[in-house]
């Protein structure tokens, strides 16, 4: 190790305890903390902030940053940690001080007033915080940017490096022109799919068993890892020996155990990080983009694969007899795919999901690089559904209110879901080329896929890009092409479509 690094490591260390402090207030405010707490609580995350802005700027760090560069010898955890940490100072020494703190307090307030809002279906209550967020992120991201680069090409850079509006583009006009006339395909021709026995007398203390049952199943680890109710369902990961997921339950009990097994995606992740790199710059996953593919792989590929069922769909009855008995595994499965065109993201069938995304993604260009007032939020939000979805939210709570992101300050993160999606299917008709994927599903061998995943992208961190984790394991560059054969290939087979 280079003497120049064994010093850096100290001022990292403390860099990233106090991201973690960080990390686990916000985990508190979303699950456990009383509604009264936000106010202050936001003050002691602006102070955090404030620390961990100095620790990443101070000239000591900066020194030791450019001495690492300039002796070489790094091993590639080493390297990628000081790469990070360089990145991170440029992205925040631009930014003045203050106005860092200041953000992080405004940031921590507004997720309790959009919860608010929300829950009031109030949205002129959230517009004048949200506009805030939004004046500050573009603030930020005119500090940053470099050689006339657009402002929400600097935003999108934060969650999944080299994927600009100009890639972007091109992959939304390719879901748009394959998927919007194939989902109408599938819900005027496609044959009828009853789903009302997933709604009903479902106990939040049996869904909750059911969860953690397959959390568990999937290979989520309790011994390092929690699961608690939230608003919105996350996760969070303090490092490999600690992350803690949520969920929520309703009436609808599919809502819940696709949101467990989606949110185990993103824990099984970071569980899978090395030991070597958590705890530091390079130890979380590539990029929201392949943190998604995981999750939605889990979720869906996995999840929603009749094969997955089979040895455990009569455990799944037992615990639910009357609603389930007489259920046959193929009707259940029918069930669990059905595609329904609906207003909430979160709820959407994996056949239309893209679509809410897409409607995000030109919404927030719209914010970013045009200027759309907030006011106009709900009416633009509604007429993008009525043209892509064929249906118009009631009020802002069904509609622009749905999601926490944008309290968060959050631009540029929801084409991540979009992209994850495609990432994940390319990776599935690769495996399924070194794998028997469905008769593994059927044997109950789980693992075997998980470690699979874990070898070959969870355990790197951040040591490789998106990009780089898909050329090495496909031996190809991200290619779309494969998320839209992966959706239609299985829908026309359950909608029985030519």
């Amino acid at each position: 190790m280079a003497k120049s690094y064994d010093k850096l490591k100290t001022y990292m260390d403390k860099a990233m305890a106090i991201k973690t402090a960080m990390t686990l207030f916000e985990w508190d405010n979303e699950t456990l903390a009383p509604k009264e707490a936000g106010e202050l609580t936001s003050h002691v995350i602006g102070v955090l902030s404030g620390e961990y802005f100095q620790a990443v700027t101070c000239d000591e760090m900066r020194k030791l940053l450019k001495q690492c560069g300039e002796e070489g010898g790094l091993s590639q955890a080493e390297a990628a940690n000081v790469r990070e940490l360089s990145q991170e100072l440029e992205q925040i020494e631009c930014i003045p001080q203050d106005e860092y703190q200041d953000f992080a307090r405004l940031t921590a307030r507004a997720t309790s007033v959009w919860a608010k809002a929300k829950q009031e279906q109030d949205f002129d209550a959230f517009a004048p915080t949200l506009k805030k967020v939004i004046d500050y992120q573009k603030k930020f991201a005119g500090y940053r940017k470099k050689n006339g680069k657009k402002l929400y090409d600097v935003m999108l850079d934060d969650y999944e490096k080299g994927f600009s509006m100009e890639n972007l583009d091109e992959f939304f006009s390719l879901m748009k022109k394959e998927l919007v006339p194939f989902l109408k395909q599938v819900v005027d021709d496609g044959k009828q799919i009853d789903d009302s026995f997933l709604t009903g007398d479902y106990s939040e203390e049996k869904q909750e068993k059911l969860g953690r049952f397959l959390a568990a199943y999937v290979g989520f680890d309790f011994d390092r890892g929690v699961m608690a109710v939230s608003a919105h369902p996350f996760t969070t990961n303090l490092h490999n020996k600690d992350v803690r997921i949520t969920t929520h339950y309703t009436d609808c009990m599919d809502s819940s155990l696709f949101s467990v097994i989606h949110e185990a995606g993103h824990g099984i992740y970071e569980l899978g990080i090395r030991d070597d790199l958590t705890l530091t710059p390079a130890g979380q996953g590539a990029s929201m983009g392949m943190h998604e593919s995981q999750s939605r792989f889990f979720e869906n590929i996995i999840g929603r694969n009749r094969a997955f069922w089979v040895p455990i769909y009569k455990k799944v009855q037992e615990m639910f007899p009357e609603q389930l008995g007489d259920v046959n595994l193929d009707r259940f499965v029918e069930a669990i795919n059905k595609v329904t065109p609906g207003l909430i993201r979160t709820e959407a069938d994996e056949l239309s999901y893209s679509l809410h995304v897409l409607i995000r993604y030109e919404i927030e260009k719209m914010l970013i690089e045009e200027n759309l007032d907030v006011e106009k939020l709900p009416e633009i939000w509604a007429d993008k559904y009525e043209e892509y979805l064929g249906i118009r939210p009631e009020n802002p709570a069904q509609g622009v209110l749905q999601d926490i992101h944008w309290s968060q300050g959050s631009f540029g993160y929801f084409p991540s879901y979009a992209l994850g999606s495609a990432f994940g299917a390319q990776l599935y008709y690769h495996m399924k080329k070194t794998m028997d994927f469905e008769g593994l599903l059927e044997d109950g061998k789980v693992d075997v896929i998980r470690e699979y995943l874990r070898e070959n992208i969870h355990q790197y961190g951040k040591l490789k890009t998106s990009r780089q984790l898909l050329k090495d394991i496909t031996g190809e560059d991200f290619n779309p092409e494969y998320y839209v054969r992966y959706l239609k290939e299985k829908y026309k087979k359950i909608y029985a479509l030519d």
